[in-house]
């Protein structure tokens, strides 16, 4: 007896274990299963003008849960004869009337989801008008820059042509200088052996 305790202590862990992990993988599974099915699952919109009373069960004779009113949107989970199985959105479950469910949403949500998309096409459209002058003020900015630039490198070449010139005025005072003393110099010389050669005549 003594010695069949530990084993039957190690019997009864296993068991444990063996049903722990049993419960884990049944709840991963049925998760699996209820994730799937919210993926695939069918929506539909309460009809307009209506409001529908969400029962336990398929039958007028089941408890009342809550009410469903038009534009209220809905997952489906089962369809009966004459009742659908739903899912509202806050997560409550029942049963309401077949044949009050559209696919599509009602004309007022309708309408309050193309004013949404309006209001975010016009957000849009401003950050594109805004974004569109911006890259128009760099540009002029841009184009006022070359303008600029463009000035001053004709500026700095007159100056530099200015000082330039002025740096060679000498040069050319020394040349005009040397060519008007090589004239005169010619002149003289030409003057003189002019003299030297001429014949004299006596009377």
């Amino acid at each position: 007896m003594i010695s069949t305790c530990p084993r039957a202590r190690r019997e009864r862990r296993h068991r444990r274990h063996a049903i722990a992990r049993s419960l884990t993988h049944a709840a991963l599974a049925a998760g699996l299963l209820l994730a799937a099915a919210a993926a695939s699952a069918e929506q539909a919109w309460i009809k307009a003008e209506l409001t529908l009373n969400l029962r336990t069960g398929p039958g007028t004779q089941y408890r009342i849960l809550d009410a469903v009113k038009s534009g209220d949107l809905v997952t489906i989970l089962e369809r009966a004869e004459s009742w659908t199985h739903v899912r509202l959105a806050e997560g409550k479950d029942g049963w309401i009337p077949a044949g009050y469910l559209d696919a599509q949403p009602p004309p007022t949500l309708r309408l309050v989801q193309l004013e949404e998309e309006v209001v975010e096409l016009r957000g849009q459209l401003e950050t594109v008008t805004a974004d569109r002058e911006q890259l128009r003020s760099s540009n002029e900015s841009l184009a006022s820059n070359d303008d600029e630039q463009a000035t001053r490198i004709a500026e700095l070449t007159q100056e530099n042509m200015r000082l330039t010139a002025g740096q060679r005025w000498p040069e050319w005072i020394t040349g005009g200088a040397m060519v008007a003393i090589g004239m005169i110099l010619g002149a003289l010389w030409s003057r003189s052996a002019g003299r030297r050669s001429s014949p004299r005549i006596r009377l």
